[in-house]
């Protein structure tokens, strides 16, 4: 392709390569392959069910390992507005309904004094229209009262990230998903000197204001749980953003230049590259409960906590062993093992290998990063999650999948997914260093064949926006991955801003 002058101006801003582009605007023409799945990973089959010993053993070892003065990191994707939570709340007020009239709606403002943000919210309305949210509602003011909730003039909740919303209310208080995020790792992942370590990603619009979250809560949080809080914040690359196409795969352009968009949460493979820590949490940010609903969230961080410590400790011992060189058959096999069933890594053709062979296949499995992460019973649709999947080298490992990396048209593999016993809620911790000590590139462990491609609507136009291999999914998918069934009660998603009501955020 021939670049203009602003083309190669634009490659410049963003920081990428003309082989990036071309690479990407190849994906788009081309699409990706379905990946080839052996199996859904069930239980005893790729997902591991812990008993009652085993997982006070993974405890144990959590507890010796922060008491040895390991480095913990809690790093919480918190990026973008929070405007798809309000979507009904949008809806409401562009309708030609002046009253609620869908259960939704009925259900908002019938708990509406529920809401951790419900004491703001009416002083809000009392500033905007010198009325309470009650005295609005007798005169059926809905949509008033819903304006002063999501637009600019008001509180403006359909702009403001996630991490910066009222989530849980508090004797006295309110809390946001921020400070509650902050409050989970003071009582999972607080290191021996009593410092935690928390990162968010966040979008660059929006840092002044969780810097100003910080600082407010800091202190009293600290004080609250005798922790020190070590807090920082980072963005998407803008290298991250991919170049967008016409329906044609030829590069769509405005104004004559190229234009890109973010990447998707794929794009955080880099953020997560640039910390330092032996091992690192991962949970989304609306994935929190108040201090009273917490006590299985923070035994289970606990307990995958440990199964990762305990795993990586005896894949480190045998890579040091093959770093001085070819053990015997006994000890080889051993290695096998430990990859067969701890790491429910299979290869057929490992009987055929020469010793050598075994020992080089050994380590380049062993040495490189580890998950673990947690899984949920599927109590609704099968859809995305755990699967057993082949690998480009001919293994097969477990793997998290979304919905659109199957193939819809191979009726096994739509069988597969049907029986499919668990999801994935973003509950990992993962280890980033190597057997001795030093930091793994993580971008080398990407699939890039795992992206997938999504059609957009710019300004009337059709479009194909190019999305990066998940971070969960394609870009770890050449890492070592444990599953590990915890319970529901962990998982407590806001996706609409009537989850909030839900019990667990009571």
């Amino acid at each position: 392709m021939q670049l203009t002058v602003k083309d190669i101006e634009a490659l410049k801003l963003k920081g990428k390569t003309e082989a990036q582009l071309n690479d990407e605007i190849k994906m788009l023409k081309d699409g990706f392959p379905f990946l080839k799945i052996e199996a859904a990973a069930t239980p005893g089959h790729g997902i591991f069910v812990l008993d009652e010993k085993m997982e006070n053993q993974a405890m144990d070892i959590w507890n010796q390992f922060l008491a040895s003065g390991s480095k913990v990191l809690k790093m919480v994707p918190a990026s973008g507005a929070a405007s798809r939570m309000f979507k009904d709340l949008f809806s409401f007020i562009n309708g030609k309904d002046e009253k609620p009239s869908n259960d939704f709606m009925k259900k908002f403002f019938k708990e509406i004094e529920k809401f951790a943000f419900f004491n703001k919210l009416n002083e809000m309305c009392i500033k905007l229209y010198g009325k309470s949210i009650d005295s609005l509602m007798k005169e059926e003011r809905y949509k008033d009262i819903v304006k002063a909730l999501i637009e600019k003039e008001g509180l403006n909740y359909g702009q403001l990230p996630k991490a910066l919303l009222s989530f849980h209310k508090y004797l006295g208080e309110a809390r946001t998903s921020i400070e509650e995020h902050l409050a989970e790792g003071a009582q999972y992942a607080a290191g021996k000197d009593g410092k935690v370590k928390v990162h968010f990603t966040v979008s660059e619009d929006h840092i002044p204001l969780v810097n100003l979250k910080f600082e407010e809560a800091k202190g009293k949080l600290e004080h609250k749980y005798g922790v020190e809080y070590i807090l920082s914040t980072s963005i998407q690359k803008p290298s991250t953003d991919t170049v967008a196409a016409n329906m044609d795969g030829s590069p769509y352009r405005e104004k004559e230049a190229l234009f890109f968009r973010p990447g998707g949460h794929g794009a955080l493979i880099e953020n997560l590259n640039d910390l330092d820590g032996d091992v690192i949490f991962i949970k989304n940010i609306d994935n929190v409960v108040p201090d009273s609903k917490r006590e299985d969230t923070v035994k289970y961080k606990k307990i995958i906590g440990g199964v990762l410590v305990g795993l990586k400790q005896k894949a480190d011992e045998y890579c040091k062993i093959l770093s001085k060189g070819t053990p015997d058959d006994e000890k080889l096999n051993e290695m096998l093992d430990f990859l067969h069933k701890n790491l429910c890594i299979s290869h057929d053709g490992t009987e055929k290998m020469s010793s050598q062979e075994k020992a080089d296949f050994i380590y380049k499995k062993l040495n490189r990063p580890f998950r673990v992460c947690g899984m949920v019973r599927n109590e609704g649709e099968p859809g995305g999650g755990p699967f057993l999947a082949y690998n480009p080298d001919g293994t097969v490992s477990p793997q998290i999948l979304e919905s659109t990396q199957i193939d819809p048209k191979n009726k096994e593999a739509q069988k597969m997914m049907k029986e499919a016993t668990h999801f994935n809620p973003v509950d990992l911790v993962v280890s980033t260093r190597s057997w001795d000590g030093k930091k793994f590139d993580l971008p080398k462990y990407v699939d890039k064949a795992t992206g997938f491609i999504s059609i957009k609507s710019r300004e009337g136009v059709e479009i194909k926006a190019l999305e990066l291999p998940g971070l969960w999914n394609g870009a770890m998918s050449d890492w070592n991955t444990i599953l590990v069934e915890v319970p529901l009660s962990t998982f407590n998603p806001v996706k609409t801003v009537n989850d909030l009501l839900r019990e667990a955020h009571q």
